[in-house]
């Protein structure tokens, strides 16, 4: 977390460690000092690679198996993981899609007869797949809310624990040391999905998770061009099993939006600062006004799980969820926003918010808002949320 609001992601790293994570991430993936040549290779596309002879002899065969851009792209998310430079430590895996990557890592780990524990209030989609697929196929699923670690008590006999902090969109947290710890004793796997906080604010396999999962679609890209997603560990076998479903799946990056995220990742400390900056003061204004019935946003000392959060994330995010009571309320206050545009999904430069509750599948109320704060001028969005919020008085 952050000193105070105002002074952005603080990075914890002992001095005798070599660069900051800031400075790692930018260079990540890039030739190293003293190469000469491009600064950096565009995107490749190949569907077909010149390879005589024995396959084996050679790193590049075919394009639904490696792509160079990839290999660039992994190896920087493996820093932002909690790798090194020369890719030791973590292990990155991308995917198409966020999506993508999650069915990668029930398709690895989980047969028919296996249990599998997932919050209650995960990611909607997580639990369509969990009932459309998993549980026709014979895999047992649970369910327990985030808030309390209340999964600890349904690892009985669980092949895999799915945790998701902070959830999307309420924002619940919970204690990922403490749930990983309850999971080691009953022998049990753990993936983290990591995608409100990104890698930069938290970094689960240093907690002991298993796999850390993410879609890069949202804030780890932040611009709202690509769709993407990618899994995390430190087991190489494990990610040799990734690899493998994502080749017999089918379930591959394009070269144009890996390189585009590539390209995005160098930025990513100065946006989340920024955004997690200007979310902070967002969530102070809403939890003062009179219009507003709630504010969920862990960065708020009443947040029910604030002081976990201050314990294992830089800082707190960039989205704010809040609610206005009544659908009316809601679609009145964003049709009031000049600035802030009405649309889904989150993390990118521009700042949007949507009713979320029009989707269905979260357990939010009608009048309830998923605020995404961007990268504009901190009082230009305090000024078009006040000055929204005011019409409705």
């Amino acid at each position: 977390m952050s000193d105070a609001p105002g002074d952005g992601p603080r990075d914890r790293r002992p001095v005798d460690r070599g660069p900051r994570l800031d400075t790692r991430v930018v260079h990540a993936g890039y030739r190293p000092r003293g190469a000469t040549g491009l600064f950096s290779d565009g995107p490749q596309f190949a569907a077909t690679y010149i390879a005589p002879g024995d396959p084996a002899q050679h790193p590049l065969t075919y394009g639904r198996f490696h792509n160079p851009t990839w290999t660039a792209w992994e190896e920087a998310l493996g820093v932002l993981e909690g790798g090194d430079a020369a890719g030791g430590g973590a292990h990155a895996v991308a995917f198409a899609s966020g999506m993508a990557a999650i069915v990668a890592v029930f398709g690895t780990t989980l047969k028919p007869g296996d249990a599998v524990v997932l919050p209650a209030d995960c990611y909607y989609t997580v639990r369509t797949i969990a009932s459309n697929w998993l549980s026709p196929i014979g895999v047992q699923v649970r369910l327990a809310p985030t808030r309390g670690g209340a999964q600890a008590a349904l690892l009985e006999g669980a092949r895999l624990l799915w945790i998701e902090t902070p959830t999307n969109p309420s924002l619940e947290v919970c204690d990922l040391r403490a749930l990983v710890e309850a999971a080691r004793r009953h022998q049990t796997l753990v993936a983290v999905d990591n995608t409100t906080a990104t890698p930069y604010l938290q970094q689960p396999l240093a907690f002991g998770a298993d796999y850390s999962v993410a879609s890069d679609t949202k804030a780890l890209t932040g611009h709202h061009d690509v769709v993407l997603g990618h899994v995390a560990v430190t087991d190489p076998e494990r990610a040799t099993a990734l690899r493998t479903w994502r080749t017999q799946h089918g379930a591959i990056p394009g070269p144009m939006e890996v390189w585009l995220a590539h390209r995005s990742l160098a930025t990513l400390p100065l946006r989340l600062g920024r955004q997690c900056t200007t979310a902070h003061r967002l969530a102070e204004l809403l939890h003062g006004h009179a219009s507003v019935k709630s504010v969920q946003y862990p960065g708020l000392p009443g947040h029910p799980g604030h002081a976990i959060a201050a314990r294992q994330m830089r800082a707190f995010g960039s989205v704010v969820s809040f609610d206005l009571e009544t659908r009316p309320r809601a679609e009145a206050f964003l049709a009031a926003l000049a600035l802030v545009r009405e649309a889904t999904s989150f993390g990118g430069v521009h700042s949007t918010a949507e009713r979320r509750a029009r989707w269905g599948g979260d357990a939010v109320g009608e009048g309830s808002i998923r605020f995404s704060v961007g990268c504009e001028a901190p009082e230009d969005i305090l000024e078009d949320v006040a000055a929204a919020l005011g019409r409705l008085a």
